[in-house]
């Protein structure tokens, strides 16, 4: 009986560590969700800087 006992609380224990690495595991991929918006909202602010750039730039001319 006791060995059944100890059994069952060896389980338990990796079950219990197998959901606390879950939770770990989908924190992790709600941070990189987020970094993946915040890094596509920089890149699209970047390229709409870059167009309002180029239209600046395109009044001046060099001389060949």
């Amino acid at each position: 009986m006791a060995e059944i006992s100890e059994a069952i609380h060896e389980q338990t224990e990796g079950i219990e560590q197998v959901n606390r690495a879950l939770s770990q595991i989908d924190e992790a991929t709600q941070q990189n969700a987020a970094l993946v918006e915040q890094a596509s909202a920089a890149a699209q602010s970047m390229q709409d800087q870059a167009r309002l750039l180029e239209r600046a730039m395109s009044v001046f001319h060099l001389a060949a």
